[in-house]
């Protein structure tokens, strides 16, 4: 009978507290900016009771028309989702990282954007049919429901549209808009981290015996850091994403079905029907509300996880 090693045990520990401070990263983050989650995602989609609206606006429309908690709606299938998608997208970089790190050498920053995009990859790989469900619904308006839940969800579409390929309608556009979103939301962050902790350590800093550098960024630190790190992603891949959910939520409306034949084709006809500004980058300036302090609350509460579980340290390979 073998033995595991105590390199072995400490790097399964490592993975394992990695999963956990991913998981809960990703759910403070998504709760804490869910009812700006579903009003993007009605506008993306242009649902016919919220089109006609702004941000604002629509917030209110929603409480009223539906009641507060609707503000919440698909957060359950949300979190479902995004507990093993963040755990798997922090753990994977941490992994990535330290392998592309001995590969490239330290001189290239390179590592940390291809190891964050290969993380955002893995995570979306094995998370995207909970995203389709969720998205599904998020987008029912009370009184019009389609789905009764998750299960029901899921069943639904995997026998009405076309089995497991319908759960992974829009993946394309999805993992295409997940390289440069992940590999500028991590890459940004640890750029804005080194800067802060060479150019400001008194300031934007507190000292730590655990961490490498004997150096910590404070809170406000690192929500500016992630803060800074997700308006630089969500710039970049955001047509991307509003290609995603047109696929994603075509099959819900007789007229809107066009949408669902394939990324490139759905891309060209939201550019025809509405151009850039108010059709790839619909819904640009509550991404820009919701996903800076996402990603700010993402990226702060994963650092907090690895100072209170001692994760500083890192895994060896």
């Amino acid at each position: 009978m073998s033995f595991a090693t105590k390199s072995e045990k400490k790097n399964a520990e490592f993975v394992f507290k990695s999963l956990v401070s991913g998981g809960v990263a990703g759910m403070c983050s998504k709760t804490a900016v869910a009812p700006l989650d579903r009003i993007k995602i009605l506008l993306q989609a242009h649902s016919q009771h919220y089109k006609h609206l702004g941000v604002f606006a629509g917030l209110k429309e929603i409480v009223q028309r539906e009641a507060f908690f609707a503000l919440y709606k698909g957060n359950g299938a949300q979190m479902v989702r995004i507990f093993p998608y963040a755990a798997t997208q922090f753990t994977a970089f941490e992994i990535y990282k330290k392998y592309l790190g001995g590969l490239l050498g330290s001189r290239t920053q390179l590592d940390k954007f291809l190891a964050g995009s290969g993380a955002g990859v893995t995570a979306v790989t094995l998370t995207y049919p909970l995203d389709t469900i969720r998205a599904r619904l998020a987008f029912q308006v009370t009184g019009e429901h389609v789905y009764t839940g998750i299960a029901h969800t899921a069943a639904s579409i995997f026998k009405q549209e076309g089995g497991i390929k319908a759960l992974y309608r829009g993946f394309m556009p999805t993992i295409c808009g997940m390289v440069p979103y992940a590999g500028l939301s991590f890459y940004s962050f640890e750029k804005f981290k080194f800067f802060c902790m060479k150019y400001a350590p008194n300031y934007l800093c507190n000292k730590c015996n655990r961490n490498t550098g004997g150096l910590v960024l404070t809170l406000p630190a690192k929500l500016l850091c992630g803060g800074f790190a997700g308006a630089v992603a969500q710039s970049v891949s955001y047509p991307l994403d509003v290609t995603r959910r047109r696929m994603q939520l075509a099959m819900m409306n007789p007229a809107t079905h066009k949408f669902g034949s394939g990324m490139v084709a759905t891309m060209k006809l939201i550019y025809l029907e509405n151009g850039i500004i108010k059709g790839l980058y619909r819904g640009m300036s509550i991404n820009y509300l919701r996903a800076v302090p996402m990603v700010a609350v993402s990226f702060a509460t994963y650092e907090l996880m690895k100072q209170l579980l001692d994760l500083d340290t890192g895994m060896k390979l």
